[in-house]
Formats: C-alpha cells, sequence, structure tokens
C-alpha cells in the first residue's frame, strides 16, 4: 500500500476541486486524479458489495434478512472516500422502522410529480437519517401486463408518465445529496421467471416504448442506476454492452455508475465489467474474482479504472449535498400527514351510482372482507417498510364515523359478513390482493397451474379471488347501498360483479395511513381525484400475452404497443381507460388552444368546475402523429397537470409538451424523427377527448442518433 499521496489528491479535496468549478469536465478530472491515488486492491474494492457482515447482524439481532441497515459497497478509508451506503425503498426507506408511504402505484394514479417530489425530499431525510447515501426505489419498469407481480412498485403503464414520476424522485433525492438509483434496467416485468426470461425487442420499440423514462431520470441527474436480471435480445441486462455502454454511456451522456439487481444479476465477472457493470450489489460473490481475473489478462487495469471513477464521480458530484438528518425525522408529523395526503390524491372512484358517495353524517356502515381490518401495504419482499402501524379501513372508519356508526367482520364468509351488515345502511366491502397473491418472487418454483394462491409471485389470473366475488355477489343482495373497496398493485377484471356495487374505489396498497385516508374520502373530507395508471380492460385476454413458469420458450416478445395504445390500435373496448377517474364534482374544458414554442408546445385550456364543492382536476394532453411515414400510436399522453378548483371557479391551464417527447425512432434511419404534424387533444377523465389544435414541425426531419 502507498504510504503517501502522490499527488495531494484525497476525496475531500476532489470534492473542493469540483466546488470550485461544478461542470463535467472538472468531475471527471478530479475523479480521475482520485483514483490515481489508489491502489489496484483499493480500486477493486470499489466495485464490490459488502453487506453480508450486515444482514447476518440484522438476521441474529432483528430477524430482519433484508436491508435493516444501509448496505455498503466500495469505500477507502485511507483517502477518505465514503462508501456507497444503499437503502432499498419504492414505498419508504427499508430500513429500521419508516414511514411507510403508498405504492408508486398508487402515487402514479396522482398525476402529480410535485407530490412525489415532496415524497422525494421526505424519504431522502429518512435515508440520511438512517445511515444511507444511495437510494433503489425509483423503480419505472413499465407495466406491460398486470399479472406483473410486482407492478405494485412502479408507476403505470404509459412511458411518460412514469418518467415524469421517476424524475421528481430522482431530482429530490439528488438534490437532498442521496444518489438516485432508478431500476431495473431494462425491460423487467416478469417476476416469477425473472432470472430466465428473454425479452425480445426491436429497437423501435426500445426507445419509443421501453427506455424513455430511464432516460428522463438520467436527464433529471441521477448518478446511478441498477441492472435488471432478465435477458434482453439474448443477453443478461448486467452483461448487455448495448444497454450499459453504448445506450446508456454513448447517446445519453451517464456520468454517474452502474451496479447489479442483488446476488444473481451477474453471472461472469470479467464480462460484466467489460459490458459496463461497475458495483455488484451486495456481496462478493463473482466481482470477488475481478483480482484474479486482472492477473490472467481476462481484464483490463483501464476497465477497472473506467469503473472505479465513475463511482468516485457520483460519490464527490452528491454526497456533499447533504445534510444531516436527526433521527426524530423518521415517522415525523410531516412525513406521516404526507403519508396520508398521498393515499387520498391516488385513491380512484371508478363508479357512484346516484352518487351514493361521499357517505351522509351518522351513516351506519358494516366494513367486511379479508381486508376489513387487515393490515395490507403490499408486498413483503425487498420493498417491504417496517412502520410500527398501519391504519386499517375499519380502523380510519371508526374513528371518523365513530364506534357507533361502524361495525366491523374481518372475512369472506358470507353469512358472517351479511349478519354484520344486518342493521347498516351502507356496506364497505376490502377486496382485492395481498402480498400473498402478488409481490416479489421468493417462495414459488413449481408450475402456474398448480400454484396455490399465497405463494406471491405473479398473479396467477386478474379477477378477485373467487371468495371475494362470492362475498360481493351476496352482499349485494341485501338491499344495501354496496361501496367495494378494492386493493392490489394494479389491474383487475371486474366486469363480473361491478354492476352489483353501488359504488367501486381503487385504494391499490395505501400506506400506514391508507385507513384515514379511505375514511376521508368516503366521508367527503376529502375529494377523490386519482385516475387511473393503466388501462381496465373488458377481458383478461384482451392483454398481451405473459409467461408464467412451466413455459417451455423463455423468450417473449415485447412489442411496440401494449396498454391503451393496444386498445386503441385494436379498438378492442375497455371498461376503464387509462386516466380515468370520477370526482364528487364535475367539471368541464373548454377554449382550447396549442401553440409552438421555443422548447415544444403549449396546450392551454380552461377549466371549470361545474359542481357544488372544491376538487381536482387532471388536465391530460394527448398528441397524434399526421402524416408519418410509418406506424404510429393512436395518441400518447405527453403532459399532464393536476389543479385543484373551489366549486363554480375556472382557471385556464397551461401544459407543456417537450419537443424531444414528440420524436420517435426510426429504424431505416437509426436516428429519430418528428413526424410532420401533430395533432393535440386534452381530456380530464380519460374519456371524450376534446380537439386542441394542431402543430406543423417538419417532414420526418432528421434529428439526430441516440436519444
Amino acid at each position: 500500500m502507498r504510504k503517501g499521496k502522490q499527488n495531494g489528491m484525497d476525496f475531500q479535496e476532489a470534492v473542493n476541486m469540483y466546488r470550485a468549478d461544478p461542470t463535467a469536465g472538472t468531475l471527471r478530472r478530479a475523479a480521475s486524479l482520485l483514483r490515481e491515488e489508489m491502489t489496484t486492491a483499493e480500486k477493486l474494492r470499489l466495485l464490490q458489495g459488502r453487506a453480508m457482515g450486515v444482514t447476518a447482524k440484522n438476521f441474529l439481532t432483528k430477524g430482519r434478512y433484508y436491508n435493516g441497515e444501509a448496505y455498503p459497497a466500495g469505500g477507502c478509508k485511507r483517502l477518505g472516500v465514503p462508501p456507497v451506503l444503499f437503502t432499498d425503498g419504492p414505498r419508504g426507506i427499508v430500513m429500521r422502522h419508516g414511514t411507510c408511504f403508498p405504492v408508486p402505484m398508487l402515487r402514479g394514479a396522482s398525476f402529480d410529480d410535485e407530490l412525489e417530489y415532496r415524497i422525494g425530499l421526505a424519504m431522502a431525510d429518512e435515508a440520511v437519517a438512517g445511515g444511507a447515501n444511495l437510494f433503489a426505489g425509483i423503480c419505472i419498469n413499465l407495466l406491460r401486463q398486470p399479472m406483473w407481480g410486482r407492478a405494485q412498485e412502479t408507476y403505470g403503464e404509459d412511458p411518460y408518465l412514469l418518467g415524469r414520476m421517476g424524475a421528481a424522485l430522482t431530482r429530490a433525492m439528488q438534490e437532498s445529496g442521496v444518489i438516485a438509483c432508478p431500476k431495473h434496467y431494462a425491460l423487467n416485468s416478469i417476476e416469477d421467471l425473472r432470472f430466465s426470461v428473454n425479452a425480445v425487442c426491436d429497437d423501435a420499440a426500445l426507445y419509443d416504448v421501453y427506455l424513455p423514462h430511464f432516460k428522463k431520470c438520467i436527464d433529471a441527474g441521477a448518478m446511478s442506476i441498477m441492472g435488471a436480471y432478465n435477458r434482453v435480445n439474448g443477453t443478461y441486462c448486467c452483461e448487455n454492452e448495448r444497454l450499459l455502454t453504448d445506450i446508456l454511456r454513448g447517446e445519453w451522456g451517464f456520468e454517474g455508475f452502474t451496479l447489479s439487481d442483488f446476488v444473481f444479476g451477474i453471472y461472469d465477472g470479467p464480462r460484466s465489467l467489460a459490458a459496463g457493470m461497475d458495483v455488484e450489489m451486495p456481496y462478493l460473490f463473482r466481482y470477488a474474482l475481478l483480482g484474479a481475473a486482472l492477473r490472467k489478462g481476462k481484464i483490463t487495469m483501464a476497465q477497472v479504472d473506467r469503473a472505479a471513477e465513475r463511482v468516485l464521480r457520483a460519490l464527490i458530484a452528491t454526497l456533499p449535498r447533504q445534510k444531516e438528518a436527526p433521527q426524530n425525522v423518521i415517522l415525523s408529523p410531516a412525513h406521516i400527514a404526507l403519508a396520508r395526503e398521498a393515499a387520498v390524491r391516488g385513491t380512484v372512484l371508478l363508479q357512484n351510482r346516484d352518487g351514493v358517495l361521499p357517505l351522509p353524517e351518522n351513516a351506519k356502515i358494516a366494513v367486511v372482507g379479508r381486508y376489513a381490518d387487515t393490515k395490507n401495504v403490499g408486498d413483503h419482499g425487498s420493498s417491504q417498510v417496517y412502520s410500527p402501524y398501519t391504519v386499517t379501513p375499519y380502523e380510519g372508519l371508526q374513528k371518523r364515523l365513530g364506534k357507533e356508526n361502524a361495525v366491523c367482520y374481518n372475512g369472506c364468509r358470507v353469512k358472517k359478513a351479511v349478519a354484520a351488515a344486518k342493521d347498516c345502511d351502507y356496506i364497505v366491502a376490502c377486496v382485492g390482493s395481498d402480498w400473498l397473491q402478488e409481490g416479489e418472487f421468493l417462495v414459488n418454483m413449481g408450475d402456474i397451474k398448480k400454484k396455490p394462491r399465497g405463494s406471491g409471485g405473479d398473479r396467477a389470473d386478474l379477477r378477485l379471488p373467487p371468495e371475494d366475488v362470492a362475498l360481493i355477489r351476496a352482499l349485494a343482495k341485501t338491499g344495501k347501498k354496496l361501496i367495494v373497496n378494492v386493493m392490489g398493485g394494479s389491474a383487475f377484471v371486474i366486469r363480473e360483479w361491478s354492476g352489483l356495487a353501488d359504488a367501486i374505489l381503487m385504494s391499490f396498497y395505501s400506506g400506514m395511513e391508507g385507513g384515514n385516508a379511505l375514511a376521508d374520502i368516503l366521508s367527503g373530507d376529502e375529494n377523490p381525484g386519482g385516475r387511473l395508471p393503466f388501462t381496465i380492460a373488458e377481458k383478461e385476454a384482451d392483454y398481451p400475452s405473459f409467461l408464467h413458469v412451466g413455459s417451455e420458450n423463455k423468450d417473449i416478445r415485447y412489442g411496440y404497443y401494449h396498454g391503451y395504445t393496444l386498445f386503441d390500435k385494436t379498438k378492442k373496448p375497455v371498461q376503464f381507460p387509462f386516466g380515468f377517474g370520477l370526482s364528487y364534482t364535475a367539471f368541464s374544458l373548454s377554449d382550447p388552444k396549442t401553440e409552438k414554442t421555443g422548447s415544444g408546445v403549449t396546450v392551454a385550456v380552461t377549466v371549470r368546475n361545474t359542481g357544488d364543492r372544491p376538487g381536482d382536476a387532471v388536465v391530460q394532453v394527448y398528441a397524434s402523429s399526421r402524416g408519418a411515414k410509418y406506424d404510429r400510436p393512436v395518441r400518447l399522453l405527453k403532459g399532464f397537470c393536476r389543479v385543484r378548483l373551489a366549486a363554480g371557479e375556472t382557471k385556464t391551464v397551461a401544459v407543456p409538451v417537450d419537443a424531444e417527447d414528440l420524436r420517435f425512432w426510426s429504424e431505416e434511419q437509426k436516428s429519430f424523427v418528428r413526424d410532420p404534424v401533430y395533432a393535440f387533444s386534452v381530456t380530464e377523465n380519460g374519456r371524450d377527448l376534446l380537439p386542441a389544435g394542431s402543430i406543423a414541425f417538419g417532414d420526418n426531419g432528421h434529428e439526430g442518433k441516440g436519444p
């Protein structure tokens, strides 16, 4: 080991150098000089996760098998280089006992990236207070098919929505001095076969559908990115030079470092390093042999130096922004209130016949079903948050309406549920899924046809469990007003029973304050304003294909169309469209106008609250190509804005559309192009699109290679 510094550079001096001139060039120079001070062993250490001791300690002392404390990687004590300190957390910091926010799918339903930014600031504070400096909870995999078991961890089926929400969370982390880590790069949306599935995808689908949201997070400042387990076009993601080097670095200009998904992300250490995978997490495994590979000439010192500098760049650029966070920021009143606010803003009202909701004062209700008084906040895998309490639907409603006005039966036995509702006017049936029916793949290794409900992973089907449907049918016969509260991570096909319910809400997995949020909405204290971040089809078969355990062929084509773009193209009817949601009030859109601006287009529309109570409108802007040489989607979401209006209030909302978001990949030109004309339309409910004018851009003009 060197006894002294060769060029006077340690970590703090590298930070000072970058602070004096915060440019990309200076960042690279500072990281390079710091790397030159390091021995080969120190550089290799930067590339290796070292969480075994933390994992063992947490398991023995706390019974926690995953991320009870920050997982370390790298670091160099001699030069003051801090280790990367990893925390997971799509719905909150998983370390210790943090604030459990609603799952990202509910937050996607809020169509509110400003809210997501505030949630990101809260999560960043809790990450810092818990001892972490890297946050790997920015899950932006596209919901291609609702059977995906980890759908709850992402924001929906639309790349633009994913990009906006993921970028907001990224900015909050990076501005707080926490390295933002979007995941899982890329085309990861099948859980049970995540180690073996091969997503086959052409370049048009890759660039237009499955990668734009990752680029938005890189553009927002993310300084790390996690590779996925699956293969893309035959090559594992953590060994995929096209993804890790050609696109990520060559086309997007990514300056940070890549890290592998855990344990089984890397199969061949030298091949991964050469492809552009920098850090293996969370343990010494394949990268433990990099020293031997270097001596044998299987990797080069230049490859080691390159990866080491990327890690150093992320640390130098990000960590100095970090401020101390006191321990009492974890589960602070402000964070708990924010979790409740988010749950309210993302809950979607799907049906409300004859204005049955909100409930009248002093309404007598029965809260029944398997989740009436059961903690149900989502997956028990890597996204699990260990909050000290969770407010169930019954607890929230009892607190709001009074013990004398709320009774409960926590189960699915029809006779007991009907008996509980005997003296009530309203029934709230809490149905759907839980961690045993969908989530991270940890248990099930059998044939999906033999898979019992209760083994997790990908969903067996898209309908509610039979016992839930039987319960709804029986309750509908009581003559009481029936409100069905659907809990789960993604879309359910509900046509078979939806006509029996007076009201239907989608509350997803709504976090530790979910029961209070539900009471806020049902009582009318709050007005539901969520909009579906996915499409609810009429039939399961209308969604794209999916692979389950037991499939002989592990290849699956990830095509250009899915979600609303598929339904638009095939003209198949849907029960509830993407972007749909009801309110206790009503909104009208009028006088839409579209004009070209320096950075793209602005679509303005007048929004009026025509009802008698305040509420949130969600203005959605869609673009449609005109005169394109190639096949295009019927429409694509390209802007949105959530706006609150008092009863009778009118506001003009201007929604910007960035010119970059109007580009398509041309297989012929191997570059991006814009079509000659784009027609814009606006809607507030996913239906009733109002034409907003057209803008001419050119004639399939060449826009330069790469995103």
